[in-house]
């Protein structure tokens, strides 16, 4: 088996959303090579004795993607690539992905280099590879599990269990940020919470609270592909879709989006986000809030969470508590009565 490899030459800052963009076009999972410092938990996961030496962080990264090529067309004198059940030539895929690129250029800063070359490669599963690097874990007493794993600590009993692949999702909830939002949200739940996720991605969030008891959720996200992905996890972990709402869209400035969000309608708000979107997210967030509501607000990294804060006081909601997690923030503001 052959496959095409495109690599785009960018910045760790821009890995996420050049990941989530790429699917539009057709391209799932990416190989990151970045120098970013491994955190405690991903050294305590290295099964090793001596740790690699980490090179210094300068901001730069490759992303790989990999797609496979159509059997025999190699040998036939004119390469295909098999996309989507769509047959593309190589040089046609790599247009398509330099066109992605110049779209996020245009409103984005963190890009980067952004060149794009390709090369070929064979005979690697590189669809299921990743999976040898994400397992199970706990966030407190949830246990987020894998559909491809049993439990390795079956003694012990989780307060609930979260399933999902994150081969189809945006996100897993290992993340620092994530997890500092559920923890918020459990603090305020109850039988009763409406809430709204902006920038939902896979739903993890919401569906959590769901779990936990919430009584309806809203998401809003920008990409297409989250409300598939949404449904996937809800369906894995037994949700009523009429609990959970998506809106595709930018609450940030469509005054649609804001209408179908709704105003003073939830008892928290919850964005995980960058400080970037977080800060000019605030009063429409604000005004989505009910008096007397929870905004739970993170994706917040060392020295930006004054930023959020001053943002969260100059929309008239009251500061109640920064908590921290490894180099990541979490905000969390109240409306008044």
């Amino acid at each position: 088996m052959r496959w095409m490899r495109f690599r785009i030459r960018t910045t760790s800052e821009a890995e996420d959303i050049l990941v989530s963009s790429m699917q539009d076009i057709g391209l799932y999972g990416a190989q990151i090579e970045d120098h970013v410092p491994l955190t405690a938990a991903e050294k305590e996961q290295m099964f090793v004795d001596i740790m690699p030496e980490e090179q210094p962080d300068d901001g730069s990264a490759v992303l790989s993607f990999f797609v496979e090529e159509e059997e025999d067309s190699h040998d036939a004198g004119q390469v295909r690539l098999l996309i989507d059940e769509e047959r593309v030539t190589p040089e046609v895929m790599k247009s398509r992905i330099e066109d992605k690129i110049a779209e996020l250029k245009s409103y984005s800063d963190v890009i980067g280099d952004g060149t794009v070359t390709i090369e070929e490669t064979e005979d690697l599963d590189w669809v299921n590879n990743w999976k040898q690097y994400f397992h199970q874990f706990w966030i407190d007493d949830i246990l987020v599990i894998p559909s491809w794993e049993k439990p390795a600590q079956p003694e012990l009993t989780p307060a609930l269990t979260f399933h999902i692949d994150p081969g189809t999702a945006f996100g897993t909830g290992a993340h620092e940020t994530t997890q500092l939002c559920i923890r918020e949200i459990r603090r305020y739940l109850t039988s009763e919470t409406e809430l709204l996720d902006v920038g939902t991605g896979s739903g993890i969030l919401s569906i959590l609270s769901l779990m936990l008891g919430a009584k309806y959720a809203v998401g809003t996200d920008l990409d297409p592909c989250a409300p598939p992905a949404i449904h996937e996890n809800m369906e894995t972990n037994h949700i009523d879709p009429a609990k959970f709402k998506v809106i595709l869209g930018n609450l940030v400035d469509d005054p649609k989006v804001q209408d179908e969000v709704g105003y003073e309608k939830y008892d928290i708000v919850v964005a995980n986000i960058l400080p970037k979107v977080l800060v000019p997210l605030m009063p429409a967030g604000c005004a989505a809030l009910k008096k007397g509501g929870i905004y739970i607000t993170s994706g917040i990294i060392d020295g930006t969470e004054g930023e959020v804060e001053q943002a969260m006081t100059a929309n008239g909601l009251e500061l109640v508590r920064t908590t921290t997690q490894g180099e990541w923030h979490c905000v969390v503001g109240r409306k008044p009565m």
